[in-house]
């Protein structure tokens, strides 16, 4: 009951892992090649990104068919076998559930376009307007209006995201009830939960237009909205028949609307993905960044440390820039990585690790936009074209946003694409992994990836890190402090954000150091992270 939260979950980006067949592309056998890495890192779950079939508009975010693995993945025996071999060695899988909306190649989509078929309202449809109209003013998620008229059906469908990615109609039953199968499917080859796609917008109240808006026209109308905790809770039932569990990437949520989705006597997710703290750096939206202050970073870990029992940690993912040059020190890398480790393994909550974090990589190192991949970035791009902005600003304002910052492979060697693959990679491998790289790390100590290692097993080892309550003790201009208490027992994590060293009250016995020290009289190094001992 509720392991999930003593749990260490990783995730792992197929394309960018490890390809076995050196068509350039990761695959499920060279997960499973991995499986020993990840078990010696302490990982006790996978959370998988979509395997599913899929035309890849979206790198698989737009799904053409649930109950098939994509050809450039492997097969369904592969899977199977994932599955198993990661069972063997004390690792579960957890699948991406994208169920906001299907890939318009998927069988009902092409069935939906025929009015007289029983998958006609599987999404939403609706007539332009007699003057050419749309059917309403929304904005979608990546840039661009949100219909596409199909010439077979002679009307506009919905999408709010890429526009060979249609939403799925909630309100026709049958919808709800297709979902339900394709977990009890996955449910019963052993899979051990969902992370849950965009799983607050589900539910359309209406499709009526909105006040035009910067962004998102029309959010009103899918936002955190009744329909979809009622969707929630009618697909919890499915779960518990296998203590499932199901954390969800949660859009412009407050600490309130997260409780609502979360709460234990709710029984809806179990966890949520905020998002609030990587938004610290931002001017509204991602792509207008802004200076990173730690004391708002601190201040918003606080809030929803306070606010929520139990969430979802992490600092990465595969729709987010790497950590490193974000909250941490390029100047410091090996510092600021290790901070930033203990950071996101010792705050309440269950810890998510993203691909190549335990190694500290680094945002892509790409010159220009014909290098990259992501489909959100490109329409970007675009809409800065048309509003007339200079080559190098558009370049500036994409490389530092880009999904495609934490896409680029994994950087296992300092060989050939970074032992990557055998082939042309997917998407480049970035240079530096002549000198970031797993294998020379696996040999030195003081490396990031030993450090993450040690304190993996120090929080599997520790209830008070596992499962203590938290308590704030400093959030300044550059120190974050707090406290993690069960019982008698205590430690209290000194963290500084910063190049200048720093002057902390705080004192214990040392249980960790990345500078090694043993003893802690308060005096800060740069990028110094400790984490102290105080009870019994």
């Amino acid at each position: 009951m509720d392991w999930w939260k003593d749990t260490l979950i990783y995730q792992i980006y197929p394309r960018s892992f490890q390809d076995s067949n050196g068509d350039g592309v990761g695959d499920i056998p060279g997960i499973i090649s991995r499986l020993d890495h990840l078990q010696e890192l302490g990982v006790g779950a996978i959370w998988l990104s979509p395997v599913y079939k899929s035309p890849n508009a979206d790198n698989g975010y737009d799904i053409s068919d649930y109950r098939e693995i994509n050809p450039e993945y492997g097969t369904m025996e592969d899977m199977d076998r994932l599955i198993g071999e990661a069972r063997a060695r004390g690792i579960r899988i957890i699948m991406d559930l994208v169920i906001n909306h299907t890939s318009t190649d998927h069988y009902w989509f092409r069935q939906s376009r025929d009015k007289n078929s029983a998958y006609a309202d599987y999404y939403y449809w609706a007539r332009g307007g007699a003057d050419g109209s749309l059917p309403n003013n929304w904005t979608g998620f990546f840039g661009e209006d949100c219909w596409e008229f199909d010439p077979q059906r002679c009307e506009y469908y919905l999408h709010l995201f890429a526009k060979t990615q249609a939403d799925l109609n909630y309100h026709n039953p049958e919808v709800l009830e297709e979902v339900k199968d394709i977990m009890r499917f996955w449910l019963r080859k052993g899979v051990a939960g969902f992370r849950c796609d965009v799983i607050n917008i589900l539910w359309k109240d209406s499709l009526e237009s909105s006040p035009k808006r910067l962004a998102l026209t029309g959010s009103e109308h899918y936002l955190s909205l009744e329909g979809t905790h009622e969707i929630l809770r009618e697909l919890r039932q499915v779960l518990d028949e296998y203590d499932a569990m199901t954390v969800g990437e949660t859009v412009f949520v407050t600490p309130r609307q997260a409780r609502d989705l979360c709460a234990p006597e709710r029984n809806e997710l179990n966890m949520v993905f905020s998002f609030e703290h990587m938004e610290c750096d931002q001017y509204f939206l991602k792509w207008f960044k802004r200076k990173f202050r730690p004391k708002a970073f601190f201040d918003c870990l606080t809030k929803w440390q306070r606010e929520l029992d139990w969430n979802a940690v992490y600092l990465e993912n595969h729709d987010q820039p790497r950590s490193i040059p974000r909250f941490g020190s390029e100047r410091y890398w090996k510092e600021s990585g290790k901070l930033l480790a203990v950071l996101a393994l010792t705050l309440r909550g269950t810890p998510f690790i993203y691909q190549g974090q335990e190694i500290g990589m680094l945002d892509f190192d790409f010159t220009r936009m014909r290098q990259l991949n992501d489909v959100e970035s490109k329409n970007v791009e675009k809409i800065l074209r048309r509003f007339h902005i200079p080559q190098k600003l558009r370049w500036k304002i994409i490389r530092r946003a880009s999904r495609d910052n934490a896409r680029t492979p994994f950087q296992w060697t300092d060989g050939p694409n970074g032992g990557f693959t055998d082939g042309r990679p997917w998407l480049g491998v970035n240079h530096n992994c002549e000198r970031i790289n797993l294998a020379q790390q696996e040999a030195d100590p003081d490396s990031i990836w030993s450090w993450y290692k040690a304190l993996s097993a120090l929080r599997r080892e520790t209830e008070v890190l596992r499962r203590g309550t938290f308590e704030p003790l400093e959030a300044g201009k550059q120190v974050f402090a707090y406290r993690r208490a069960s019982g008698e027992d205590a430690c209290t994590v000194v963290l500084n954000f910063s190049d200048q060293p720093a002057e902390a009250a705080h004192r214990g016995a040392v249980m960790m150091d990345n500078y090694g020290r043993e003893t802690f009289d308060g005096r800060m190094q740069p990028w110094e992270a400790v984490i102290l001992r105080q009870g019994n």
